[in-house]
């Protein structure tokens, strides 16, 4: 493939059979012997702080004990019951900071239960040959409306369904699942997404309707005089913006696009790639672009953050993995322009910062470039506050709802990223939207 000196973005840099293998599971499931084996690690602590550290409360030495007893219809039973996305998060969920960074065997010379890989272990038959293990109560006549087919609203919808009422879930884009769907790197999650939300939908009750976009052809308003309640999981669907000279050049885009794209690629090698690539951000979505650009065959990938490591939203598990695959990380620097020729990028022009006495970040008044073809800005999501009226927002520009969901506005509750808490994670979504369901179904008079 001939070089370029200017905009060299290129598909199919690596043959099929590399981009099989670099897009293929990066953690591949446990076999049964493998599984019972490190089933017999955990301790079945009594007051399991496990538990506690996850934020949908799974028993998790109860599903573990299922594991070492070969009971996987109780263990899958225990883990859905509490996380109807339990197979999504065995493969995303950062449990080193969560149920696996509070195990007990954590110490110098152990290491913690391999949650995470278990949990996969006790579900992926469910979706393999598809097993009921939820059924519906007798319908209560009563309908419910949930915006957004990510994980906050289907959770929401499920533990609805289950409790007998009627759901029609209007969803924007062509398939449901949402960041599972469309926002995680395609290594973390092969051909998983649609199969676990086709089990869920499995229940009954529950009806999806694509291409309903909120604030355009579906309107709040309309939605809380036809429904019993509305739910709100819409996620937070736009993109913050650098503000610098350049923004706008070829070869400059959003990360969450480029991820969303090679996700949908049925042939990784039809998506294109700088041969320098840079990556400004310091969550997991800058880590699942660098390290996708290096897998997609990229010679080159910087990944640029403002602040220091320990600020970076993304886990240490996560920034080790992509200095492991090769990204380049530089931390405590800013972009302050992005540079280009006849139209397209050719650099990132940088300032290096520090923390000053006061605790704020400041410039050093140092610069530097990185020559570069593409630039992937992952420097957070925010909430298309046009998409509905009439509720209210906190100051970080998130609706603000309480603790069960409950917003301002009567018969609308929210929850997932675009009411926000202690963290954008699946897990958190989930948490939300279950907590919502039981609202609602308080709200309505049958709890």
């Amino acid at each position: 493939m001939a070089r370029k000196e200017l905009g060299d973005i290129a598909a199919g840099r690596l043959g099929a059979g590399d981009l099989a293998t670099n897009f293929g599971d990066v953690a591949p499931p446990l076999s049964r012997q493998q599984a019972l084996i490190e089933a017999s690690r955990c301790h079945f602590c009594y007051e399991a702080p496990c538990i506690v550290a996850c934020p949908t409360s799974i028993d998790i030495p109860g599903f573990i004990r299922g594991i070492s007893t070969d009971n996987l219809g109780g263990a899958a039973h225990k883990i859905l019951d509490a996380n109807i996305f339990g197979g999504q998060c065995a493969r995303v969920c950062p449990t080193e900071i969560l149920c696996e960074g509070e195990c007990v065997r954590n110490g110098p010379e152990d290491k913690p239960v391999a949650i995470g890989a278990l949990q996969r272990y006790a579900t992926d038959w469910v979706y393999d040959a598809p097993q009921t293990l939820f059924t519906r109560a007798p319908a209560t006549g009563k309908r419910i409306a949930v915006v957004g087919a990510g994980p906050a609203g289907l959770a929401c919808a499920h533990a609805l369904a289950r409790l007998g009422h009627q759901v029609t879930v209007f969803e924007a884009r062509e398939k449901s699942g949402g960041l599972n769907e469309y926002g995680i790197a395609a290594y973390k999650v092969v051909d998983f997404s649609a199969k676990e939300v086709a089990w869920l939908l499995s229940i009954g009750g529950i009806e999806v309707r694509h291409g309903q976009v909120l604030g355009k052809n579906l309107k709040l308003e309309t939605l809380t005089e036809t429904f019993d309640a509305v739910f709100l999981g819409i996620g937070l669907a736009a993109v913050n913006q650098l503000g610098l000279p350049g923004e706008n050049l070829a070869g400059v885009r959003n990360a969450v696009d480029f991820i969303a794209e090679l996700r949908q690629a049925a042939d990784k090698s039809s998506v294109p790639i700088g041969r320098r690539v840079v990556v400004i951000g310091g969550g997991n979505t800058a880590i699942d672009a660098s390290v996708q650009s290096k897998r997609l065959g990229a010679e080159q990938v910087h990944l640029v953050y403002r602040r220091g490591a320990n600020a970076m939203s993304a886990t240490s598990a996560e920034q080790a993995f992509a200095k492991d695959e090769g990204v380049f990380v530089t931390h405590f620097a800013q972009p302050v322009a992005i540079l280009g020729q006849n139209g397209h990028v050719s650099a990132v022009r940088f300032e290096h910062t520090r923390i000053d006495d006061g605790g704020r970040l400041t410039g050093t008044g140092e610069y530097f470039e990185i020559a570069t073809d593409m630039v992937l800005k992952a420097i957070g999501q925010t909430l298309d506050a046009n998409s509905a009226t009439g509720l209210s927002y906190r100051r970080d520009g998130r609706i603000d709802a309480n603790a069960t969901g409950a917003t301002r506005l009567a018969k609308v509750f929210a929850g997932g990223d675009c009411v926000g808490g202690k963290t954008d994670l699946t897990v958190q979504a989930v948490a939300d939207g279950k907590a919502a369901a039981g609202a609602i179904h308080a709200f309505l008079g049958q709890g």
